[in-house]
Order: C-alpha cells, then sequence, then structure tokens
C-alpha cells in the first residue's frame, strides 16, 4: 500500500467526531485507507449483497452488532437509509471515532450526510494518489506518461494496463452507475457528452454550445455536469469575482478528477501521443490543478480555488486562497521558459490586490529560477506537495534548484537562478 497523505488528518477527526466520512471516486483508496488507519475495527461492505438485506431489513439489529467497537461500513451510499439509525446510535453513546464511514456516490449521500448526521461526522474527500504520495514509490514517470497512466492507486500498485482499466472503469462506474443516477437513455449522447468534456478541459463551459453538439437540452447537459462533478468524475473550477473595476468572465471551468480517464476518452494512450496531441496543454494543466487541489483535501483543506479571466483575455489559471492571501499560479507545459508565461500574472498584479501574494509559473523545463520576482518551477523537480510549494514561497532556494543558467540565457529571459 502507497502511504497516503490524508491519514493524519483522518486520525485528528477520528479523535473529534464520534463518525468520520470518507468521500471520492471509485477506485481511490477509501477502503484500503480505512482499514489500515484502523485495522482493529469490525469491517461491513454494503457492496456485499448478504450484509446490505440485513442491514435494510433489519437496521437496529445490525447496528446493535457493532455498538461496543463500532465499525467500518464500507460503500454507505448503497444503503443511506442507515445513516438515519445511525444518528440515533451516535446521540446515544458519542464517543470518538466510533464509525468510518466511505461513500463514493456522493448526490444522495450528501443530502442524508446534511440530514442525519450534522455536527456528528467529519467529511473528508480522498482522490487518487497525488505527485507526492506517488514520490514515495520511486522515481516520477514524466508528466505526460502520468497523464495517460491518471493516479488510481491500483494502476500503480500492480501495474495494469492503463487502457484496458479505464475501459472497464468507464463500463462499470461512470456508465453504470452514472447512467443509472441521471436516468440516461440514450448511452450513445451520454459517451459522446464525456468525450465532448474531454476535449474541452480548462475551457470556459458554454451550456448551449454543448446541448446542440450533443443533440440533448441545455437543462440536460446542466444535470449531466452536476451528476458528474458529484459523482468525482469532473471538478469544477469558478471564476474569481472581486470590485476590481474590470469586467470578468462568469463562466467556470470543468476538468478530470483523474487525467487518465480523460486521455483514455480522446483516445490518447502512449507519451508519445500525448507530447504530440493539440490538447498536451490542457491535460498538463489539468494534471497540476487537480494536484493541488488533491493536497490541498489531504490538509483538510476547503479547496475554494478560482481562475481569473477578463473580458480582454487576461488569464490567471490558478487562484488559490490560503490564510488570508491570494496566490496566482499559471502553468504551461513547455520545456523552454518565455517571458510570456508572464503576462497573465504581471496582468493580474498590476490590479494591486492587497491579498495577493508573488505568482508563481509552473513549466516542464530543467531549471527553477525567479524571474521579475515571480517563481518559475518544475513541478516535478519538487521535494514537497504543490499545495504547500504555492502557498508557502520559500524564503531561501527552493529544493532541486539547478546552477545558474548561463549568462547568455539568463539575459535572454531577464531572470536569475534561486
Amino acid at each position: 500500500m502507497i502511504p497516503r497523505d490524508i491519514t493524519q488528518e483522518l486520525l485528528e477527526s477520528a479523535r473529534e467526531y464520534p463518525v468520520v466520512t470518507i468521500l471520492g471516486p471509485r477506485q481511490s483508496g477509501k477502503t484500503t485507507l480505512a482499514r489500515s488507519t484502523f485495522p482493529d475495527k469490525p469491517y461491513y461492505s454494503l457492496e456485499d449483497p448478504d450484509i446490505r438485506l440485513f442491514a435494510e431489513s433489519d437496521p437496529r439489529g445490525f447496528l446493535s452488532e457493532t455498538w461496543e467497537e463500532g465499525a467500518i461500513l464500507d460503500e454507505i451510499q448503497r444503503l443511506p437509509l442507515l445513516l438515519s439509525y445511525l444518528q440515533g446510535m451516535v446521540d446515544q453513546d458519542p464517543r470518538q471515532g466510533r464509525f468510518i464511514l466511505t461513500g463514493s456516490h456522493q448526490p444522495a449521500l450528501s443530502e442524508k450526510i446534511s440530514q442525519s448526521l450534522a455536527g456528528r461526522t467529519a467529511v473528508l474527500s480522498l482522490w487518487p494518489l497525488s505527485i507526492n504520495e506517488l514520490r514515495l514509490r520511486g522515481p516520477i514517470p514524466s508528466p505526460f506518461d502520468l497523464v495517460v497512466k491518471g493516479f488510481f492507486p491500483g494502476l500503480h500498485e500492480r501495474g495494469l494496463d492503463p487502457r484496458r482499466f479505464f475501459n472497464g472503469y468507464l463500463q462499470t462506474y461512470v456508465e453504470r452507475d452514472l447512467r443509472s443516477m441521471v436516468g440516461v437513455r440514450d448511452l450513445s449522447a451520454f459517451q459522446k457528452f464525456l468525450v465532448l468534456m474531454a476535449g474541452r478541459i480548462g475551457q470556459l463551459t458554454n451550456h448551449s454550445s454543448l446541448s446542440n453538439d450533443v443533440g440533448v437540452s441545455a437543462p440536460t447537459v446542466r444535470n449531466w455536469l452536476s451528476v458528474l462533478r458529484a459523482s468525482y468524475v469532473l471538478f469544477e473550477l469558478p471564476p474569481f469575482f472581486e470590485n476590481i473595476g474590470k469586467r470578468l468572465v462568469k463562466s467556470s471551468k470543468f476538468y478530470f478528477v483523474d487525467t487518465g480517464l480523460a486521455a483514455f476518452l480522446l483516445g490518447l494512450h502512449t507519451e508519445e501521443q500525448v507530447r504530440r496531441d493539440p490538447l498536451r496543454g490542457s491535460l498538463y494543466e489539468n494534471l497540476l490543478v487537480g494536484d493541488i487541489l488533491k493536497c490541498a483535501q489531504n490538509r483538510g483543506r476547503k479547496p475554494d480555488f478560482f481562475f481569473y479571466r477578463d473580458s480582454r483575455g487576461s488569464e490567471v489559471d490558478l487562484l488559490v486562497p490560503e490564510s488570508g492571501r491570494l496566490y496566482p499560479v499559471e502553468i504551461k507545459s513547455a520545456e523552454t521558459f518565455t517571458r510570456d508565461f508572464m503576462r497573465g500574472l504581471e496582468n493580474f498584479r498590476s490590479l494591486a490586490i492587497s491579498r495577493s501574494a508573488p505568482g508563481l509559473v509552473f513549466y516542464n523545463g530543467p531549471e527553477d529560477f525567479v524571474s521579475e520576482g515571480l517563481r518559475v518551477l518544475n513541478p516535478f523537480r519538487q521535494k514537497t506537495d504543490l499545495f504547500t510549494l504555492v502557498t508557502t514561497p520559500p524564503l531561501k532556494p527552493a529544493h532541486g534548484t539547478t546552477a545558474e543558467p548561463s549568462p547568455s540565457k539568463r539575459e535572454q529571459e531577464g531572470g536569475e537562478c534561486l
């Protein structure tokens, strides 16, 4: 098992609440995390038909078996009515850390948790592996290889073939479970919609355009997006709004929780294909935005991230609020640094937002340096998680920096080596 960064947050939550709920996509490692962190707790999977039948037909009798030690209740979304009975148990005996719940599909489950377990449970989100967690296994693959493989633990622990894994994942979980949740009648339209979303990673969402391209109504598109987001297939990045005297866009962007699924939908199965594809930059951006979000969640943060774009097209890929500051991040997949990489950050800095921190550029090049007060870093050369890297600018040279660039290169780039 690959150690998970969220383990400490899980333990601390169990010391404060009688119930801890771990939500996340299928195959992200929720069951493994719960059982390895609490090995002495009885384990019940509600995917098991016999256990689910017992719990459904006699919920009080089922839960009475867990009175003393508590339990890990896996795939709780299969029987959300159990939460109402669980509420009574923890009200009678509110010992901390009694129950650990896991769930894959959030829409109905989230509503039931808010109704039955409000104030009684901590809710954690576990996504697939982060770059920082994957680093524990050894050298990190190239970013474009990671785009294809994605970050699901089973792929890396068991050396599975990504094409075969995501074909099964799409058929077993996305098409079966999501189709039943949203009542999809025309599976081909839903499949086409998924492919279109993969082709529009990081673009402003246009519901009318999507509905025309898929052949369904705009309300249907909104419903599908809502369910895909709530079920951890997609995540939404909203636009930044603040009274700064400029016209800003109002549409959100969507990214895939795991780039491997996006690459599979696009028919990209090798590192070389990703490197040559027109969507290479979007997939690289998806990979890093998702990783920063994962790392924030692993620390127990609520990742209310944004992007910035005004009506003239000036844009910053990611804005990360933390401890009263606002950290702007620009993401480029190129290996060669150019001054154009900093244009969006410089425009954002000109807004003179008092809480805005100095910006940071992530790129895929061989050197880390500072250019006009902006850090330029290769995220795969660092020794810490990306959320920490973004929100705590180093006071001294960052880990993994290289020797000073040659004078000619430094003059060309206008930068100094860290």
